[in-house]
């Protein structure tokens, strides 16, 4: 598989010749000062990818091109979005760029309650806590009907929250959910905002009414409407799994199991409508057998990220190490370079060690925590081809 690398542009702390260095040979990215809905005009792409080129790289995979919340909830000016998003597709296409990573999730990308979550090393990783998240729908979005989503055990754990969360408590656990993992990655709400909550509710009002049927159609709405500009320039769609893979916010979840898979590749069944396999989320699903996944839909998967979680019995689960987890990267690293090899892969959410802290990266996106789970994951890769060519 080719090594790739998510990279935030000028603004990110890690530069490219860094990445170089380590053995990157392709960039994972997106034009993020552009705001989502908005065209992204050929000349911008063009010099991003120039920008990347002369740092001996590639830009192999555009993740993502966002889809605009009207579009996921079939708003009035769906159709004006959806063009724009042709028109940024086919500028991507004139620009040789052939891979987009995109995904359906409504109003939140990704969720997790603690960023900082510390290890017995003293390394660091994300972690959902779903008695957290559960205090946050409850007490802070005042969510109507939220508590019948949770277990008594999650209810009994949330009235200790209650009793023992301070101010500066709730302040972070509505910075973690959402603003710092949704500002930096085309999110919908960005640093600074004076009132996060109240917009965040109001973007969740706008799905009043729409269950996991209508959001399917919705999704296959926009995926027949763009798949003609696709097959012109021939663009891979890869859509990522649902982070995490159930509902959350009384919203729909579309992508996060077998079944779902399967309804939308056959929903339109296209050879450039794919997918982006995940190992990481699709871990955090318990029913799902990662590895048997990856077996049954390589053929039609177009990138792949690499890392694993290990989940409680609860529902709560955290960033596992990359050789270990429900993700067994061993076995889905065997099963692309048998079944579709030189797709583009790229190391997800490392674990934040000592000389990361300070440097401004991303949750989830530290530079030494990434590079210790490229070395692995490169390791592994280098195993499996060895064994692979001694039995050619």
């Amino acid at each position: 598989m080719e090594r790739t690398w998510r990279w935030f542009g000028k603004k990110d702390k890690i530069q490219l010749n860094m990445l170089r260095q380590i053995g990157v040979e392709g960039i994972v990215s997106a034009l993020h000062d552009i705001s989502n809905g908005e065209i992204w005009p050929l000349d911008a792409i063009l010099d991003y990818k120039k920008n990347i080129e002369n740092h001996g790289l590639r830009w192999s995979v555009v993740e993502s091109l966002p889809v605009s919340e009207a579009i996921k909830y079939g708003g009035e000016d769906r159709d004006l979005l959806i063009e724009n998003y042709i028109q940024s597709l086919e500028n991507l296409g004139k620009a040789g760029i052939k891979t987009v990573c995109y995904n359906f999730m409504p109003v939140l990308d990704w969720a997790r309650t603690d960023l900082f979550h510390e290890w017995e090393d003293g390394s660091s990783s994300l972690f959902f806590d779903k008695a957290k998240f559960a205090y946050f729908e409850i007490y802070i979005l005042k969510r109507e009907g939220a508590e019948k989503d949770y277990t008594q055990e999650i209810l009994h754990k949330v009235d200790q929250l209650k009793q023992s969360l301070t101010e500066k408590d709730k302040e972070d656990l509505i910075d973690s959910v959402i603003v710092k993992t949704q500002g930096f990655v085309n999110g919908n709400i960005k640093e600074g905002e004076l009132n996060p909550v109240e917009k965040f509710k109001n973007l969740l009002s706008l799905y009043t009414g729409i269950d996991k049927n209508l959001l399917r159609e919705n999704l296959k709405y926009f995926l027949e409407k763009i798949m003609p500009v696709c097959e012109q320039y021939d663009i891979q769609m890869c859509v990522h799994p649902d982070d995490p893979p159930y509902s959350l916010l009384g919203l729909p979840r579309i992508v996060t199991n077998e079944e779902d898979i399967d309804w939308l590749l056959n929903a339109v069944d296209n050879p450039h409508n794919g997918l982006t396999f995940c190992a990481g989320s699709l871990s955090a699903n318990l029913q799902n057998d990662v590895p048997a996944l990856a077996q049954k839909f390589a053929k039609r998967t177009k990138f792949v990220h690499l890392r694993s979680t290990e989940v409680s019995e609860n529902g709560d689960f955290i960033e596992a190490h990359h050789l270990g987890g429900r993700g067994q990267l061993i076995e889905v690293i065997l099963v692309f370079e048998k079944e579709n090899p030189a797709l583009p892969m790229r190391i997800d959410h490392g674990r934040l060690l000592t000389d990361d802290i300070g440097k401004g990266y991303n949750p989830g996106y530290s530079f030494l925590g990434r590079m210790l789970a490229l070395g692995q994951i490169e390791g592994v890769m280098a195993a499996v081809q060895n064994e692979m060519s001694k039995k050619n």
